[in-house]
């Protein structure tokens, strides 16, 4: 039998987690590039949001037209030109005066092709984020992108579109001033949900190993309440007078690239924030187990990773002395680390039982019967009372698969015991 660790104080265990799953999440935020990705898929989205311009233009046209026998469509078309400039626009040739319909043809067109690169560079960066060898399906890795980035855009321009009505409406006391704000707040929730919905799809289902849905829904709302509070700052400062008269249409173009480029950089900082979520146990078993060594250790680095009670509440086990942690013979396959503590290595020989060795702090063991898919070789009972940190087989499989130092310092054991069992037993 064993006893567990006393529990960690809830405040202390928590932000001792933050403080990990932050600098992870930095650390391989940066590693990724990131950064660069952010950057390709706001050009993408331009890309995407150009013809979107064109079709506008068509679709203003037709408006007109419609707007000469309709009451609603000549309110629509007032509350456009009024909310969104678009004279402005228009006068300094951003949105074209005359288009054709073979025009905006050719827009569709652009968007899909376009939205098809967009989608591919946001299944690039998820694929860096959350690695995975296995590949997609070709049929959906091809038509969904054609599918997907349409609708998303119908979707937000009819959000767009009721919001720049209502603030039409409340703005010249059509609807009522209460009435109007109701709607406006409504359709801000309605927009803030469809949001989340498209993140939440994301985070759970672009990942080759989907992560939990929970967990996707988290952070997928966490990404959207910070992609409002950018959009905040962006539409307050792009209000700014001095902006718009300084630089023009190609300065709202510039603009909205960069707009882009901070959206993606938040999309792809949660997503990284979501891996790392997952990861947040093996990153510390890592750190805990190569100790200072490990590659690109400083001293941020061994501060953040330097409270290992939370690993110790979880995973560490307290064995009095004389007990046996592992019998020779038995199919177990659990590994250990030991955190504390001595213990001894016997063998059963024809002789007796004959001790090969000790183990002890900062040793891992037991991971033999696993990786060989043996039974276990040997006998480990403490010496003393001991602390380790048992592993279940699932748990050091995703440790090697994670570490590369790990798996070669695991190796590099493996190899000299085996050498001196060689020299033990010549011939």
């Amino acid at each position: 039998m064993f006893q567990k660790l006393a529990a960690l104080p809830p405040a202390r265990g928590t932000l001792s987690w933050l403080l990990q799953l932050a600098y992870t999440t930095w650390r391989l935020f940066g590693q990724n590039g990131l950064q660069n990705h952010a950057a390709a898929t706001a050009f993408y989205f331009l890309l995407s949001a150009t013809p979107l311009l064109l079709l506008l233009s068509y679709a203003l046209q037709l408006l007109g037209h419609v707007a000469e026998n309709s009451i609603p469509a000549t309110i629509l078309m007032a509350a456009l030109y009024d909310q969104m400039q678009l004279d402005s626009l228009t006068a300094l040739g951003f949105i074209p005066r005359q288009t054709q319909l073979a025009a905006g043809g050719v827009g569709l067109v652009t968007l899909v092709l376009s939205s098809r690169g967009l989608v591919n560079t946001m299944q690039g960066a998820f694929r860096i984020i959350f690695p995975d060898r296995s590949k997609r399906n070709l049929v959906v890795s091809w038509v969904l992108p054609l599918i997907i980035l349409p609708v998303l855009f119908l979707l937000m321009g009819v959000a767009a579109l009721a919001q720049v009505t209502l603030s039409f409406l409340a703005q010249n006391d059509i609807i009522g001033a209460g009435n109007a704000q109701a709607l406006r707040t409504l359709n801000s929730l309605f927009a803030f949900a469809m949001v989340w919905a498209l993140l939440f799809a994301a985070y759970w289902r672009l990942p080759r190993r989907h992560p939990r849905a929970r967990d996707a829904a988290v952070f997928a709302l966490a990404a959207t309440v910070s992609l409002g509070l950018l959009l905040l700052l962006f539409g307050a400062f792009f209000k700014l007078e001095n902006y718009r008269s300084l630089y023009g249409t190609l300065g709202g173009v510039v603009f909205v690239l960069i707009g882009g480029y901070f959206a993606f950089l938040l999309l792809y900082l949660w997503a990284q924030a979501l891996y790392a979520y997952g990861k947040a146990d093996i990153t510390a078993l890592e750190k805990l187990f190569l100790g200072g060594s490990g590659e690109g250790a400083g001293k941020l680095e061994g501060y953040v990773f330097s409270d290992s009670h939370r690993l110790l509440e979880k995973y560490g086990q307290v064995h009095p002395a004389g007990h046996a942690l592992i019998e020779e013979g038995d199919d177990s396959k659990t590994a250990y680390f030991l955190y504390a503590g001595r213990a001894a290595v016997y063998k059963n020989t024809d002789g007796g039982r004959r001790r090969l060795g000790e183990l002890g702090e900062g040793q891992l063991f037991g991971e033999m019967a696993y990786l060989l898919n043996e039974k276990r070789t040997a006998s480990v009972v403490a010496d003393g009372e001991i602390t380790v940190l048992a592993l279940p087989p699932q748990t050091l499989e995703e440790l090697m698969r994670h570490s590369a130092p790990l798996s070669r310092r695991i190796i590099d054991i493996l190899c000299q015991r085996l050498e001196r069992m060689n020299l033990a037993n010549p011939g």
